[in-house]
C-alpha cells in the first residue's frame, strides 16, 4: 500500500504495532502457508470486501482510514484494518490444530465483525480508535475458543464497544462462556444507558450485576423504580431484595395500594425519617390539606437546599404542587368566573400567603387574568401583611423570577415592589432578577427576564433603565470570564431590551440571524404551495362571547371588497374580489352545552377540508377566552407566520405557539382581550394584506392605536417585536445552533 511520508513519531508507532502481527505486516497471499484452499477462498474474498468498505467509510476514496486529525492515529487504525486483519486471516489458515469448519466460523466472524464495525462507525455509535482493541480481543477469544476455554474474562476486561462488536461476530456463540459474555455486554450497555436498565431487567431479571444495575437506575430515576416495583413479576421480587434505603422506601410506596404516587413528593423526607407514610395518609384524600402539606414540604426542601443539603425528587414535588393547586383551587375559581367575587374566591380563604404564592408561580398558564388580579394576588398580599419582602422571605425566594414575570405581565409588579418598606431591598431584588442566568440549565429564567421587560418598560421606566444597566454589567462580567453561554444570553437580552425602544433602530434579524421581527411582507404570507394567496384561519368557540365574536366578525365582509366563497354547516369562507388574493376561513360557533362535540366537529371538518385541499394557513386568529387557546394552538400549522391570540392570558402561551410555528409573529394580550379592540386589529390587518402592502409592525401599531381610540385595555396588547421571550428563544437557538426551549 502506498504511504505518505511518515514522521518519526508515526514510524515509532509502526515498529511497536507491527511487531505483534502474526505476518509481520506482509499480505496473506505472500506468506508461505497462508494461501487458502478453494473451499475457503470465497470467505477470504468476503473479508477483503468488508476491508474495502471500511476504508471507504471515512468518505475518502483512498487506501487510508482517516478518522482523526492526528496522522499517527489514522496510521494505527489503518494498519489494524489492513495488516492485522490480513494477519488474522493468515493465522487461521496456518493453524493446523483447528478444523476446517472452525476456520470458516472464524473467517465469517471477521467478516461480520468488520461489517458491524463499519455500520456503527458510520452511524457514530463507535469511535474508530476501538478497532485495534476489537481485533486484539477477537484474536484472544479465538485462542481461548480453540481449546474450548470460556471467553467471558476477555469480554469483561474490554469496554462495551469492543465487547459488543466481538460478540456480534457470532463466531463464539458455542463457546462455554458465550452466555455469560453476552450478559456482560448487555450489562455494560445498561451502565452506559441507565434508562434502559429496568426495561431490560424486566425480560432478563437474572443478569449478573443486576443489583448494581438496579441501584444505578433507581438513583437516576426513582419514578421508574416505583413503576417497576409496583408490578407483580420477577423483577419486582428482585427489587424487594436490594438492600438500599432508596430502593426499599420506593418499594414500600409502590406496594402501598394504589395511592403510592401521592407519597412521591415526600420521598426525601420519608427516606430520612422526617415524614412517615401514615402522616401523608392522614391528608392525602383531602385536596386542601394535601396541597398545604405539599407547600410546607416545598418550603422545607428549599430551605434545606439553601443550606447546601441535597434533596431528592424536587421535580416530583413541583409537579404535584402544580397539579393539586390547579385541581383544588385554580380550576374552581376559573370555573366560577361569572359568579360574584365573594362566591368565586371563597375557596381561597383557606390558604395562607405562601400557599397562594405557589398558585401563582405554578399556575401561570392556567389561571385567568381575573383569577389572579381580583382573587389570588390581593388576598396573597393581604395575608403577607401587604409586604412583598415578607412574602418572598416566607418562601425562601423560591421561583421569584417566575413570580416577577407574572406580576409584570399582569401589571401588579409596581404595586408589589412599592410594598417593600426599604426600597433598597426592592432594587436588590430586581438586580438579582437579571443575575446569574448563565448558571441555569434551561432558558426558563432568561425567558422570564425577557418577557418582563416590555411590561416594565411601559409601566416602570426607571426600573427598566436599571434592568438594562444590570444586563450590560452581567454581559461584561461573563465576557471577561470567557463564559460563552453567559455572554450570549446577556448580549441577547441587552439587544432585545434596546430593541423595545423603536428609536434605537436595533435590527434583530441582522444581529441574531432570526427572521424579520419588525415587518412581514405580503409575499411571505402567500400560501405558494397550493393556493397562491394569503390564507387566514379563524377559530370561534361556543360560549356567549363566541356568539358575539362571530356576530361581530361577519359584517366586516359585507362590502364590495369581499365575497362569500364557502358556507357549510360547519364553516364559512370569504375571499377578496379586489386587491391581492386572500381567503379567510372560520368555523361556525357551536354551543357544546346543547350539542356535545359539535364545536370540535365543526373545527375538525374545517381542518380536514384544508388538509384535503393542501391549504396551509399563514395567518391564525384565536377568538375566544384563554381556556380555549390550547385548542387553537393544537391546530396551528408550521406554515403560520402571524398568530393572533386576542384572549385573556394569551401572553403566557407564546412558547407553546413557537413549538408549532417557529417563525410566527405573535400578537397577544397580557390581560383580558377586548372584542372591540380585537375587531379593530383584524380589520386593519386584513386590509393591509388585501391590498398587498404587508405589515410593518411599528407604524401598524401606531395606526392600530389611533383606530382603537380610547377603548380601555389597548395597552395590554403586545406587538410581535415586543414579545421578547419569544424573540429570546429564537435568537438564542440561532446563535448557538440548538433548539433549546424555556422548559
Amino acid at each position: 500500500m502506498g504511504r505518505m511520508h511518515l514522521t518519526g513519531r508515526i514510524l515509532s508507532f509502526t515498529i511497536l504495532f507491527t511487531t505483534g502481527l502474526h505476518a509481520h505486516g506482509q499480505k496473506k497471499t505472500d506468506n508461505a502457508g497462508c494461501k487458502p484452499p478453494q473451499t475457503r477462498a470465497l470467505f477470504h474474498d468476503y473479508i477483503d470486501r468488508e476491508q474495502k468498505n471500511t476504508l471507504k467509510a471515512d468518505g475518502r476514496a483512498d487506501n487510508e482510514f482517516h478518522v482523526s486529525s492526528d496522522e499517527s492515529i489514522n496510521y494505527l487504525v489503518t494498519q489494524a484494518l489492513v495488516q492485522r486483519v490480513d494477519a488474522l486471516q493468515c493465522a487461521i489458515e496456518k493453524d493446523t490444530a483447528t478444523s476446517a469448519q472452525k476456520k470458516v466460523t472464524y473467517l465469517r466472524g471477521i467478516e461480520r465483525m468488520l461489517r458491524n464495525f463499519t455500520s456503527a462507525f458510520r452511524s457514530r455509535r463507535i469511535a474508530a480508535g476501538n478497532l485495534p482493541g476489537i481485533l486484539e480481543a477477537y484474536e484472544a477469544a479465538m485462542a481461548k475458543d480453540r481449546v474450548s476455554a470460556p471467553i467471558d474474562a476477555i469480554i469483561q476486561r474490554s469496554n462495551y464497544e469492543v465487547g459488543s462488536i466481538v460478540m456480534s461476530s457470532t463466531a463464539f456463540d458455542n463457546n462455554p462462556g458465550a452466555k455469560t459474555a453476552k450478559e456482560i455486554v448487555l450489562s455494560k450497555y445498561m451502565f452506559l444507558h441507565p434508562e434502559k436498565i429496568f426495561p431490560t431487567l424486566k425480560d432478563n431479571p437474572d443478569l449478573p450485576n443486576r443489583d448494581s444495575l438496579i441501584l444505578v437506575a433507581s438513583y437516576k430515576n426513582p419514578r421508574k423504580l416505583y413503576d417497576y416495583a409496583a408490578a407483580n413479576n420477577r423483577l419486582s421480587s428482585v427489587i424487594r431484595g436490594v438492600d438500599d434505603p432508596l430502593v426499599q422506601t420506593v418499594y414500600k410506596m409502590a406496594k402501598s395500594g394504589g395511592s403510592g404516587q401521592l407519597y412521591f413528593p415526600f420521598l426525601d423526607n420519608i427516606m430520612k425519617g422526617r415524614q412517615t407514610l401514615g402522616e401523608i395518609d392522614s391528608v392525602k384524600n383531602d385536596p386542601v390539606k394535601y396541597y398545604k402539606l405539599l407547600v410546607r414540604t416545598r418550603i422545607d426542601y428549599v430551605n434545606r437546599t439553601l443550606a447546601k443539603d441535597s434533596v431528592r425528587e424536587m421535580e416530583s414535588l413541583a409537579f404535584w404542587v402544580a397539579k393539586k393547586g390547579q385541581e383544588a383551587f385554580i380550576n374552581v375559581i376559573n370555573g366560577l368566573h361569572e359568579e360574584p367575587d365573594a362566591k368565586r374566591f371563597a375557596v381561597l380563604q383557606q390558604l395562607n400567603a405562601q400557599e397562594l404564592y405557589y398558585l401563582v408561580v405554578y399556575g401561570e398558564t392556567e389561571m385567568y387574568t381575573s383569577s389572579y388580579v381580583k382573587g389570588i394576588y390581593p388576598l396573597m398580599m393581604q395575608r403577607a401583611g401587604n409586604r412583598g419582602d415578607s412574602l418572598l422571605m416566607l418562601v425562601g425566594l423560591d421561583r421569584f423570577k417566575k413570580f416577577i414575570r407574572v406580576a409584570a405581565g399582569y401589571n401588579t409588579l409596581s404595586h408589589f415592589l412599592s410594598s417593600f418598606p426599604d426600597q433598597g431591598h426592592a432594587e436588590k431584588l430586581m438586580t438579582a432578577f437579571v443575575s446569574n442566568l448563565e448558571k441555569t440549565t434551561t432558558l426558563e429564567d432568561g425567558v422570564d427576564v425577557a418577557d418582563s421587560y416590555a411590561s416594565i418598560a411601559e409601566t416602570i421606566k426607571p426600573l427598566a433603565a436599571k434592568m438594562l444597566e444590570n444586563v450590560k454589567a452581567n454581559y461584561d462580567r461573563n465576557a471577561a470570564r470567557n463564559d460563552t453561554r453567559g455572554a450570549i444570553i446577556y448580549n441577547l437580552l441587552y439587544k432585545l431590551f434596546l430593541s423595545a425602544d423603536s428609536t434605537q433602530k436595533i435590527d434583530l434579524s441582522k444581529e441574531f440571524g432570526i427572521p424579520p421581527v419588525y415587518n412581514i411582507s405580503y409575499g411571505s404570507l402567500v400560501d405558494g404551495d397550493s393556493t397562491g394567496k394569503v390564507v387566514q384561519q379563524v377559530f370561534f368557540y361556543g360560549d356567549a362571547d363566541g356568539k358575539m365574536n362571530y356576530a361581530n366578525f361577519l359584517p366586516a365582509f359585507a362590502n364590495a371588497n369581499w365575497k362569500k366563497t364557502e358556507d357549510t354547516k360547519s364553516y364559512i369562507a370569504f375571499s377578496s374580489v379586489k386587491g391581492k388574493p386572500m381567503t379567510i376561513y372560520a368555523n361556525k360557533w357551536k354551543d357544546d352545552d346543547k350539542e356535545p362535540g359539535a364545536l370540535e366537529k365543526a373545527q375538525g371538518e374545517l381542518n380536514d377540508y384544508l388538509d384535503e385541499k393542501g391549504i396551509h394557513p399563514t395567518v391564525v386568529v384565536h377568538r375566544g377566552h384563554s381556556y380555549w387557546v390550547g385548542e387553537t394552538i393544537k391546530s396551528i400549522q408550521p406554515s403560520a407566520k402571524v398568530v393572533v391570540l386576542g384572549s385573556c392570558g394569551g401572553y403566557n402561551v407564546i412558547s407553546s405557539v413557537l413549538k408549532k410555528a417557529p417563525d410566527a409573529h405573535i400578537v397577544a394580550t397580557k390581560q383580558t382581550g377586548k372584542m372591540a379592540i380585537n375587531q379593530v386589529f383584524l380589520n386593519l390587518m386584513n386590509e393591509k394584506l388585501r391590498t398587498g402592502v404587508g405589515i410593518d409592525w411599528i407604524p401598524f401599531w401606531a395606526e392600530f392605536r389611533a383606530k382603537a381610540g380610547k377603548i380601555d385595555g389597548f395597552e395590554d396588547y403586545i406587538p410581535p417585536y415586543k414579545n421578547l421571550g419569544a424573540l429570546f428563544i429564537k435568537a438564542y437557538n440561532s446563535q448557538t445552533g440548538t433548539t433549546e426551549e424555556a422548559e
